[in-house]
Parts: structure tokens; sequence; C-alpha cells
């Protein structure tokens, strides 16, 4: 039988009865938007994180977008991030008419480099975004040194590094604001979009209950606005399904922290294979692993021959994409990313692996290495 990359009915079955449940009681309740399970689940969610508020929203894009929205980016400032990453962390920033100036990368961890960042601090550099990728934490002593020396602004995209952690504290708590995501393949998921936002400071928080729902505030009137905003608020079906699976989410990272430990073992030593690195002070979570291969291309087809699905998280850096050429970058500009588009590939990590599935995985890269 072929293995499944990820496996969601692995997740759900188990937690039918308890979801059906769930279900009911949205529905005798006939409340959908931010009524009880939302409010809950923001709670859980803050005190997971040794936070002081959560705001559920619509998307982990939502989340990034409400926060620029929060900390008043708008046209003609700039936001630094890196290149390497999904391309929603550069969308919001031009959805608030900044612009994203890029940052290259770490070849280690992926992150971004913090000290290329200095150098593309202008006067009109509002705030940075590090992304902590595939569940890996991004440098945040160095990052968080330099906001405070040009009193910039850091909003932590943490869309695939739930209770991932930096030197014991949770990520998206060392910023002004962290940002998740609970799409479906997550670490945490969600049955369908749904995002989490966490910060410590009162107004922020404020503001940002106010953005996720079209500027009304919480205490005031529903058709007297002081602020503007846009519908990002999260439904109460996604927010009772969440109570249900965020209780698990702990022995799932778990999971893929052994699957990752298997994977080590076996990879390690394979001549033009790089297993991830995995820094002293940090919890990686694996929302993916990814390796690096000199024959990317050719592993890739070979396994997929195998019928083990792999994936490629990006092909295509930022800089490079068509939607933002824009920028004036170009080829060379990001050497690290760049290479890492054309080396990395991210290999089957789920909770639902067997060891069976693991012995595989690894049985076939061994005979692509070595057998090829």
């Amino acid at each position: 039988m072929k293995m499944p990359f990820l496996d969601l009915h692995w997740q759900y079955s188990p937690m039918k009865n308890e979801i059906f449940e769930a279900f009911e009681d949205v529905f005798e309740n006939s409340r959908f938007i931010m009524n009880k399970s939302v409010k809950e689940l923001e709670e859980k969610f803050a005190k997971l994180h040794n936070a002081k508020y959560a705001i559920a929203v619509s998307s982990g894009t939502a989340a990034l977008h409400c926060s620029l929205m929060a900390l008043d980016i708008k046209s003609g400032d700039e936001v630094i991030t890196t290149p390497f990453t999904f391309i929603a962390t550069s969308n919001v920033i031009t959805s608030t008419g900044a612009k994203p100036v890029y940052v290259d990368i770490y070849p280690d961890t992926f992150n971004i480099n913090p000290s290329q960042i200095e150098d593309k601090i202008t006067n009109k550099t509002k705030a940075i975004i590090p992304v902590h990728l595939y569940g890996q934490s991004a440098d945040l002593d160095k990052i968080k040194q330099i906001a405070e020396k040009y009193n910039l602004n850091i909003i932590e995209d943490a869309a695939q590094a739930y209770l991932a952690e930096y030197n014991g504290k949770s990520v998206g708590t060392f910023g002004d604001i962290g940002c998740f995501s609970l799409y479906p393949g997550k670490n945490l998921g969600a049955f369908g979009e749904g995002g989490m936002i966490i910060t410590n400071n009162d107004e922020i928080a404020k503001l940002l209950r106010e953005k996720r729902n079209n500027g009304i505030s919480p205490e005031g009137s529903k058709y007297f606005n002081h602020t503007t905003g846009l519908n990002y608020r999260m439904n109460e079906l996604t927010a009772a399904i969440m109570l249900k699976y965020i209780h698990k989410i702990s022995e799932w990272n778990l999971r893929r922290e052994k699957n990752a430990e298997y994977y080590d073992k076996e990879l390690s030593q394979l001549p033009g294979i790089e297993v991830p690195s995995k820094q002293k002070n940090v919890k990686h979570v694996y929302h993916q692993y990814v390796i690096r291969a000199k024959n990317r291309q050719a592993l890739h087809e070979y396994l997929k021959q195998k019928e083990i699905p792999t994936d490629v998280h990006y092909p295509t850096p930022l800089h490079l994409m068509p939607a933002y050429s824009h920028l004036g970058y170009k080829k060379a500009d990001f050497p690290e990313a760049e290479k890492a588009g054309e080396e990395v590939l991210s290999l089957p990590i789920g909770p639902h692996l067997t060891s069976e599935n693991l012995m595989e995985v690894t049985k076939e890269i061994k005979n692509f290495v070595f057998n090829r």
C-alpha cells in the first residue's frame, strides 16, 4: 500500500465520536461565530505558550495580516524577512502597501541570517518577520538585539512551529506578536483553515481583536468604528474541533521527534545527503523533515517510483518569483536561499508513520545512494 505523506484520517479516526459531539454542541447552541469555543481555545492556546493573550483568526495568513495592521504597517514602510518561505509571508506585507526586504538564510537551519539584517535597515524599516521554518526557531537573541537597537517590531511567523522552543521558551513570545497557522497539514491542524496570534502587549491585543472583526471594538458599538479591519474571525466549529485536538499535540510532536531521530541515525552518514541541523538551544517540532540532496530531483523521482511520497519546500525563493519581479531582485542575490531551493527534499515525518514506513524510506534512500 502506498505510504501517505500526510494522513489526516489517522488523526481523525480515533477521535471521531468526540468530534461529532463538538459538532452537535455547536449546532445545538446555534452560535457559529466567536462564541464559547473560540474563547476557550484562546485561553488554552495562550496558557500552552505562556502568553498573556491569544487571538483566534481564520488562517495563518490572516494572523500575519492582522498583526501588520495592528502595528500600523502601511504604504511606504519596509519589512525585513526571508525569501525562503511560503509566499504568504511576503503577500501580507505587500497587502498593506509596504515593501518586503529580503535577507539570506543560514545554510544549516534555512532560517534568516541575522548578521545580514542591519545592512538592509533604512529609515523606512518598521518590522522584522523571522520565519521559524520547518518547526525550528530562528536565531531570536540576535534578531531581538537588532530590533531593540533600531526600535523595530518583531512579528514571529511561527506557522510551522507550534510548541517549538528557543532557550526553553515558546516561540511566538519573543517578539511583539507571534503568528500560527492551523491549516490541516500543520502539526496542529483544523478541519479547514484557522490561525492564532499571541502577544503579551495589552494595547496590541486590543488592536488585534478589532482588526480581525472589521475594526469593531469588543467593548464598543457594533456599528461605530474607531479603526478599520477585515473579517478574519474564527468560526465556532473550527474552535470546537481544535479543543478536541489541542491536548494531543504534545504526543504527536513527540512522535515526529522520534521519527526524526530514526532518520538522523540512518541517513546522517550517507554521501550526498545532509540531514537537518538541530541547534542545541531549540526544541525542533519537525513540521517537515528536510534533507539536502546533491541529486535532489533524481532522488525525488526515484522515491516516487517506489511509492514513497516526498515534497519540496520550497523550490523557488520568493525573490525569483514572477509575483515579486517588481522588487528588482535577480539570481545570485541570495545564494544560500537559491542553493537550498535546488537541494531540499521533505521526507514523510508525520505521527502516522510506522516503524515499517521509516525503514522503507531509509532503505530506498540508501539504495539510491549506493546502487544508482
